[in-house]
């Protein structure tokens, strides 16, 4: 089994948090586990987003590259849709509809929900 999870948001909806106890858990039950962060200006509602790639085998880096995460998990829209890139076809996407809006010009909610939704998962 082998799954690469991408957590996404802005400072303070706990991604890094997320991404421990997902982590954790994955390393509890005897599987491996890699993660790696970016944090953008997080602690001023930057974004934030942590790769987590979790596997029976070892696991040699802990970056996921384009179009290979399994998964997309975000607590706010719009980072969500900044990540697409790195969603496999058949990757699922999780995300709260409900955005934090922390910048003066963000897209219209309604827009990046709908982009949001024309992905198959």
């Amino acid at each position: 089994m082998k799954k690469d999870i991408i957590l996404a948001g802005v400072g303070g909806q706990g991604i890094v948090s997320i991404a421990a106890s997902i982590g954790m858990a994955a390393l509890n039950m005897g599987m491996k586990m890699k993660q790696s962060e970016v944090h953008g200006m997080s602690q001023r509602g930057g974004d934030v987003m942590s790769n987590l790639r979790i596997s029976d085998n070892e696991i040699h880096s802990d970056v996921i590259a384009e179009g290979k995460a399994d998964l997309i998990i975000s607590v706010e829209p719009m980072e969500a849709l900044r990540y697409l890139p790195l969603l496999s076809k058949e990757g699922w996407i999780i995300t709260n509809a409900t955005p934090f809006k922390n910048i003066p010009n963000y897209p219209d909610e309604n827009m990046v929900i709908a982009e949001l939704k024309k992905q198959p998962n």
